[in-house]
């Protein structure tokens, strides 16, 4: 369950406290939305507070109804249009937004590209879409062309060339192209970016992240993500969903803001488990068992940043495993990892290097937002003056949070105050890039690849990500 924004405040009071904080932010406070004081998107300058965001919905299927629920529940939010090419999808979403109290929006299901008409004919703010990843550049580019600010889930892009035209539209329009990575919000993910920012593992030297979870289920099934999904696997062979990995990694070591990445190589194992699982799951003559897979069962990538960091980012999803995201992040003075569990070894004045409980460093590293969110958690659950719990009374309150529902809230606030989004465009390209690059390294014998500079040298002075005074 998702929380939902403090209740008790009007809508009013609740604009004028995102106003208020939006100029902390450009002032390079310590407010919920204090930003970095350098624009850090092409947008910047051209982007003026909002009270209310117009919103048209693109995909309202699984993921995009999980979207649209968050973006129902937060104030100064109107969802005036939908766009799928099922109808019924379309129609569960209307139901949702008259549900919630909205006037019913307008539904655009005329085909693949009726998100077109959509985005030149209604007055819109932003387009979000959460469709089968080929379209998103397309419904992002569409949004931008006409005027709107666009955010996609992930990945932004599957091609390079696409990484580019985000980003020269981005430039060309002065409108915001935002990839919505939901691990960068969770609560542990935070913590971590707390710490770093403290310093407590000194300078960074190292990270990895990997994407490992079995979704060969999703790729078979005749419904949902299984409609496409398999056949990105059929027909590419690289780190095909590296975002889970990078997004965190890349707010850690200050890429594109400091830092960027130079170039990577990559490998790929045979691939051994899609074939099977297709056959062992599927009729004779169903044509996902017919389907040859390419894609190796297990992708692993390199990177060298500018300033000779290293990333290690990996790609599991047709073998039998449980969910991982295998997170590590070295320093000069210590080491934290996460997932499946959460461990930290800080460096000592003797030689006994312990691994010690994450949850021990909480308490005193807690990411401001995620204080703000345990607090309205424990506040709505009825606990009007009691102080917010520490501990395992916090880490049960916790799971009543999304990081969906984080990011959502943070780009409406953004929007409403003016303030730059926490994700730009160039992490959009950068973080996307990393598969087509991926894919190329590892059809030329894992040669390495060269990273575009998709910021054109901005990276050298953009000031690192700051959220709620960081």
């Amino acid at each position: 369950m998702n929380i939902t924004p403090i209740n008790s405040q009007s809508r009013r009071d609740f604009l004028k406290l995102s106003a208020g904080l939006g100029a902390a932010a450009a002032l390079g406070g310590t407010g919920l939305l204090a930003q970095n004081p350098v624009a850090s998107g092409p947008a910047s300058a051209s982007a003026k507070p909002m009270a209310v965001v117009r919103v048209g919905f693109v995909g309202v299927g699984v993921k995009g109804s999980e979207h649209l629920a968050n973006l129902l529940k937060l104030p100064g939010v109107e969802l005036r249009a939908v766009c799928d090419i099922d109808e019924a999808a379309s129609t569960k979403a209307q139901q949702m937004t008259e549900k919630a109290g909205q006037r019913k929006p307008t539904a655009y299901s005329r085909g693949d590209h009726d998100f077109e008409r959509m985005c030149a004919t209604e007055e819109l703010d932003l387009v979000y879409t959460a469709t089968p990843w080929e379209w998103h550049v397309p419904v992002c580019l569409a949004a931008m062309r006409n005027g709107k600010h666009a955010a996609t889930e992930i990945p932004a892009a599957v091609k390079l060339e696409e990484c580019w035209e985000l980003v020269e539209t981005s430039e060309k329009t002065g409108r915001y192209c935002c990839m919505m990575e939901n691990v960068n919000y969770m609560r542990e993910e935070m913590a971590i970016l707390n710490m770093v920012r403290k310093g407590l593992f000194g300078e960074l030297v190292h990270a990895e992240g990997a994407y490992e979870h079995d979704t060969r289920y999703l790729k078979i099934r005749d419904y949902g993500d299984g409609l496409w999904l398999g056949e990105h696997f059929a027909r590419r062979n690289g780190n095909l969903y590296p975002q889970h990995g990078l997004g965190p990694i890349a707010w850690y070591l200050n890429i594109n803001h400091g830092d960027r990445l130079d170039y990577l190589v990559s490998m790929s194992s045979n691939a051994r488990g899609m074939d099977l699982y297709a056959k062992e799951h599927l009729s004779a003559d169903h044509p996902k068992r017919i389907k040859k897979y390419i894609n190796g069962d297990i992708n692993s990538t390199l990177l060298r940043t500018v300033n000779g960091l290293t990333i290690i980012l990996k790609h599991d999803t047709d073998l039998p495993r449980p969910y991982g995201r295998a997170h590590l992040v070295q320093g000069t003075r210590g080491i934290v990892r996460r997932h499946p569990d959460f461990k930290v070894c800080l460096e000592r004045k003797v030689q006994d290097q312990k691994w010690e409980p994450g949850a021990k460093f909480l308490a005193e590293h807690e990411h401001p937002l995620w204080k703000h969110a345990l607090e309205r958690a424990w506040r709505k659950s009825g606990h009007a003056t009691e102080p917010v719990p520490t501990g395992d009374a916090a880490t049960s309150i916790s799971k009543s949070i999304d990081g969906d529902y984080l990011e959502d809230m943070r780009l409406i606030q953004a929007l409403q105050s003016g303030a730059p989004p926490d994700y730009d465009v160039y992490d959009a390209a950068t973080w996307s890039a990393v598969s087509p690059l991926s894919e190329k390294s590892v059809a030329e014998r894992s040669r390495p690849m060269d990273f575009p500079d998709f910021t054109k040298g901005k990276w050298k002075t953009n000031r690192p990500v700051q959220i709620m005074g960081v």
